[in-house]
């Protein structure tokens, strides 16, 4: 059986289609006040709405906090394999004690676990925000070495912790692999996340900003992890990225998906500090928005991303996310209807 943490999110919601539909047994957790709602109408994008509910109906739901071990247990009996999806994303410095607690102490948590269980292979969902940063503006590869000289966010800082807790496991003997995601592109969190990128477009966005940054497709993340794990490879770990680009060319495809006009006023840092820009888009990038020092620099610095690793690893193709967006658009408008 396998055992997914984070099923409720954007990837977990998508990775379990992806099992489901491989006939897999699949165990996933939750929270309690957790929309379970949610995923089946994921999953009801790409499948009829009777096999949706039949797909929802064979997932064995397990009500388990992450940081709490003896619930835990409880979730690992009979698994032999297990994808960590789960994670807290904020920027906002007063969650930084939450932030370690769920994302470090969490993944240490289910580590120690696999450990225990003796578990086949563990497959763990980080960030390129664990990743070091590139000099001369090259291409960030896997073997960028994190400098805890720099300004990170404490979400950067929770997710490097969180690997190197990964990386002990596979010191331990768990085989592991671990994928590096951009910003991922997916439907069905309208109101978090990328989503929101959709809904605000939809309802009116007057300013764009030029980060170049890395994206990528939520159906791309889920097919390569599904492959990492059936494959013979273990303690590696892989960036994915389907493109590098600008906010402005997202939002502007976006907007030409949704009918509607692409921001045409450039961001201005001092809108930052005044709190304007922070109010409008800020929850681009999480649930919880603060305007910090690192808000500032990270949003008009550009992150490009080599993906050449994955490529050669499973000669892995990446949907243009052009049509990611496309696609996502559909399903915004088909909710919205």
């Amino acid at each position: 059986m396998i055992l997914v943490t984070g099923g409720t999110g954007l990837v977990g919601s998508h990775l379990l289609l992806n099992l489901l539909k491989a006939r897999k047994k699949v165990r996933a957790l939750h929270r309690k006040n957790s929309d379970l709602a949610a995923v089946e109408h994921v999953l009801n994008y790409y499948t009829s709405t009777e096999e949706a509910k039949s797909l929802f109906q064979q997932i064995e739901w397990f009500e388990a906090d992450i940081t709490n071990v003896p619930q835990l247990n409880k979730a690992f009996e009979n698994i032999k394999y297990v994808y960590h999806c789960a994670a807290l994303v904020s920027f906002d410095p007063a969650d930084d004690k939450k932030l370690r607690k769920v994302n470090i102490e969490g993944t240490a948590n289910i580590v120690n676990l696999c450990v225990a269980f003796k578990i086949e292979k563990l497959c763990y969902v980080s960030s390129v925000a664990a990743l070091g940063r590139s000099l001369n503006n090259k291409e960030i590869n896997e073997r960028a070495m994190w400098n805890p000289e720099e300004d990170h966010s404490d979400y950067a800082i929770s997710k490097y912790g969180a690997e190197i807790e990964t990386w002990r496991g596979s010191q331990e003997g768990v085989p592991t692999v671990i994928v590096k995601p951009g910003i991922i592109i997916g439907p069905g969190f309208w109101k978090e996340g990328t989503g929101q990128i959709f809904s605000k477009i939809d309802k009116g966005l007057n300013y764009h900003f030029p980060k170049i940054a890395g994206f990528v497709g939520v159906k791309d993340v889920v097919n390569v992890m599904q492959q990492l794990m059936e494959a013979e490879i273990k303690n590696e770990a892989y960036i994915l990225v389907s493109k590098n680009i600008s906010f402005k060319s997202v939002f502007e495809q976006t907007a030409i998906e949704l009918n509607r006009t692409a921001p045409k006023k450039a961001l201005k840092k001092w809108m930052l500090w005044v709190g304007w820009f922070f109010q409008k888009v800020g929850g681009f990038f999480c649930a919880k928005r603060q305007i910090t020092k690192n808000t500032v620099k990270t949003l008009f610095q550009h992150s490009k991303y080599s993906t050449k690793k994955i490529k050669e690893s499973l000669g892995f193709e990446f949907t243009p996310i052009k049509n990611v967006i496309a696609e996502t658009a559909k399903f915004y408008k088909q909710d919205k209807s």
